[in-house]
């Protein structure tokens, strides 16, 4: 169904829409390293779109397609996501916790460290993985580029950890776990473990290159990801930060996807108000200009197919 298609008028209609942070329904064994040491209790979560998730059983909350994926990571203190690279490209906000972004194979060419507000785009091409630092569970809010992001490639000592673990990879993206006692089918092919030739062509990038990533969360309202914001390139879409005011009306979303970083607002629909809260993702169709005003000083980021 197109987006155009969809146009909400009521309140049950925009609850379609939208993603509470309450309701979001966790995967503890979405990709391969799930129970890699360090790894067992992350959280993966794939808002809008089936993202890179190796596990078909992942709940999907709103399936239609926009042009690019939202997903959803939260962890506890010390948990980690090992390393792996991406065909498309991947942003991270961090909502709340702190994080460490390690690039390289090992994790061992740069280090970034992200706060609250916090935003990191990572080129293609290039392995990176993630570790919560603080001492709170920690929630990273993500943006992959494209409907088929592809597939994840993962560094070599990833699939040495699976194996020990009874984890299986398929050519097709599929997780199988042998351990609750799935096979793989006579038909299927194992994925190949990463080649040092597949590591040696990917990009290397020193320290500098890496602070150059990210966007370090100030006030006010910009465009963080766009030809004129703070990080360009290649996405395919634009990511703005837009801060609010107690009694301000949210402008130009018509086709966005909304995340509430901070504050509170309320979508007026034709048959009553609709909370929209902190955490909470609101895709807004084409051609659809609801009013949102918020009920307290607000941030707001907004994602846009380009």
């Amino acid at each position: 169904m197109s987006r155009e298609g969809l146009r909400p008028r009521h309140a049950e209609d925009w609850e379609a829409r939208l993603v509470r942070y309450v309701d979001l329904r966790p995967c503890y064994n979405a990709f391969i390293d799930c129970r890699s040491p360090g790894s067992e209790a992350k959280e993966n979560f794939t808002i809008i779109g089936p993202g890179v998730s190796e596990n078909p059983d992942q709940y999907v909350h709103i399936a239609e397609p926009h042009g690019f994926n939202i997903g959803g990571a939260r962890q506890p203190p010390g948990c980690v996501n090992s390393q792996h690279s991406h065909d498309t490209a991947e942003v991270f906000l961090v909502h709340t916790g702190h994080w460490r972004f390690d690039l390289g194979e090992k994790g061992q060419d740069a280090q970034v460290e992200m706060g609250p507000g916090d935003v990191i785009s990572i080129p293609t091409g290039l392995f990176r993985g993630f570790t919560n630092i603080g001492e709170d569970i920690g929630f990273l809010w993500a943006v992959l580029g494209e409907d088929d992001p592809g597939r994840v490639l993962w560094a070599p000592d990833v699939f040495k950890l699976a194996r020990k673990h009874g984890l299986v990879l398929l050519e097709t993206g599929q997780l199988i776990d042998t351990v609750a006692g799935q096979t793989v089918p006579a038909d299927a092919t194992i994925m190949p473990e990463t080649t040092s030739e597949q590591v040696a062509s990917l990009r290397v990038v020193t320290p500098a290159e890496a602070a150059s990533f990210v966007a370090k969360a100030r006030p006010g309202t910009y465009p963080i990801i766009h030809k004129d914001g703070i990080l360009r390139g290649e996405h395919g879409f634009s990511l703005s930060q837009v801060s609010l005011n107690a009694g301000q009306e949210l402008e130009e979303i018509a086709g966005a996807v909304l995340f509430v970083h901070r504050g509170a607002l309320t979508l007026i629909c034709g048959n009553g108000p609709l909370p929209l809260e902190i955490g909470d993702t609101l895709s807004v169709p084409q051609e659809e200009t609801p009013k949102i005003i918020a009920n307290q000083d607000s941030l707001i980021h907004v994602v846009k197919k380009l």
